[in-house]
C-alpha cells in the first residue's frame, strides 16, 4: 500500500479542515511548495493536492501553486478541486500530474466525466466523498441522495481506481472508516481503492493495508505530529 501525503490549499496556504468545515481551516504553512519539498526530501514519491478554493467555487483557483510544485519537485502529483471544464482539465494535465482527480463533476455532469475517462484513460481518477454512505459534492457542501454502493454497482467495472473519503472522519484523528473500506474492497475486487480521512497513526495504515487498500492519503496526522515522517517513510 502506498502512503500519499496531502496538501490542501485555501488562499494559497497549506491548511487542514475538520469534517470538511471550511470555518475550521487551520493554516500549517504559508508556502505549500516548502511542504512538498520536505515530503520529497524524506523519500516520498507521490503527493495529493486538493484545491479547496476550487472545490468550493467550482473552478480551479490555485493552479499557480500546482505549477510551482511540479516545476520545483519530482513528485508524482494527484490534483483535484474545481476541475469542471475540458480546458481546465487540459491545463492541469499539461503540468505533468500523475492523475487529475474528479469528484463533483462525475455526479453533476456524468456525460462529460465519462468522455474524459475515455479520452484521457489512465490520467482520470474518481474521488467519491461520502457522508453516511451518501455522496457529497461541491467541496463537501452538498449531500446528494446517491448511495456510494449503488453508484459503484453501476460504474465500478469502468473504473480502475477510486479515491474515497469519509468526510465524517476527515481531520478528526480518530481513525478511518475501516468498515466502509473493507466492504468496498470486498464488493469490488477489480477496482483499486485509495482511502482518505481519519488516519491518525501508523497502526491505522497497517490496518488499511491489511484490508487491501491500494493507497492511503494522510494529512492532519502528519501536520499535528501524530505520525513521525521518518518512521512513515521507512515503513512505506
Amino acid at each position: 500500500m502506498q502512503v500519499i501525503p496531502a496538501i490542501d490549499i485555501i488562499n494559497g496556504q497549506c491548511v487542514r479542515l475538520s469534517r470538511g468545515d471550511y470555518s475550521s481551516a487551520k493554516v500549517y504553512q504559508s508556502d505549500p511548495l516548502l511542504v512538498a519539498q520536505d515530503f520529497e526530501r524524506r523519500g516520498f514519491e507521490r503527493l495529493h493536492i486538493v484545491d479547496l478554493d476550487g472545490a468550493k467555487s467550482g473552478s480551479v483557483v490555485n493552479f499557480a501553486i500546482l505549477e510551482k510544485i511540479k516545476k520545483h519537485t519530482t513528485l508524482k502529483v494527484d490534483f483535484g478541486g474545481g476541475i469542471k471544464t475540458t480546458e481546465e482539465l487540459q491545463k492541469v494535465l499539461q503540468t505533468g500530474v500523475e492523475y487529475a482527480v474528479i469528484g463533483s463533476l462525475a455526479i453533476k455532469n456524468s456525460k462529460l466525466f465519462w468522455q474524459w475517462v475515455e479520452q484521457y484513460q489512465q490520467k482520470i481518477v474518481l474521488m467519491l466523498d461520502v457522508k453516511d454512505e451518501k455522496i457529497v459534492t461541491m467541496g463537501w457542501q452538498t449531500t446528494t441522495n446517491i448511495n456510494i454502493f449503488n453508484y459503484l454497482d453501476e460504474y465500478s467495472s469502468l473504473l480502475k481506481m477510486v479515491f474515497c473519503t469519509d468526510i465524517t472522519k476527515d481531520g478528526m484523528l480518530k481513525g478511518p472508516n475501516f468498515d466502509l473500506y473493507k466492504r468496498l474492497t470486498e464488493r469490488y475486487p477489480n477496482t483499486k481503492f485509495v482511502a482518505s480521512g481519519g488516519v491518525s497513526s501508523i497502526a491505522d495504515l497497517k490496518q488499511l493495508a491489511s484490508i487491501g487498500l491500494d493507497g492511503a492519503i494522510v494529512g492532519k496526522a502528519i501536520y499535528e505530529g501524530y505520525i513521525n515522517l521518518d518512521e512513515l517513510s521507512s515503513t512505506y
